[in-house]
């Protein structure tokens, strides 16, 4: 169970987050929207290629993930996160609202699917959904 980890102390220990897409309006509304206090934002990417490289420097528990993306897209990168750590939760945050790209990305490890555009309160039942 991701929710509230503690650590040896029986300290609450934060969440690691990682954004992923290629709009920076998308990515501050996200990182601006999300919560959660347990939820830290570890970093931001605008392609799967920057998402790669922020994960092996941050390792998140969490990766919130856009699908059309320039250089590598969502699905390929989803797929090589979870090689890397196949405990990370994903959320794909998407405007490909078709059933097919859904189906994909979860086949690929993703673990919840968000259309754009979201409400806040959406964007928030879907992370919180992650964690449980």
């Amino acid at each position: 169970m991701i929710g509230s980890q503690k650590n040896g102390s029986g300290v609450r220990r934060s969440l690691r987050l990682l954004i992923v897409d290629d709009s920076n309006i998308m990515r501050r509304r996200i990182e601006r929207s999300q919560q959660f206090e347990e939820l830290e934002v570890v970093g931001t990417a605008a392609n799967g290629i920057e998402a790669l490289e922020i994960f092996h420097k941050t390792d998140p528990d969490m990766v919130t993930m856009d699908l059309t993306m320039p250089q590598m897209d969502g699905i390929e990168c989803i797929s090589k996160l979870v090689q890397l750590k196949p405990a990370v939760r994903i959320l794909v945050i998407s405007a490909l609202a078709d059933k097919a790209t859904a189906v994909e990305a979860m086949e690929r490890g993703a673990n919840g699917f968000l259309n754009k555009p979201f409400t806040d309160r959406q964007l928030n039942e879907a992370i919180a959904e992650l964690m449980s």
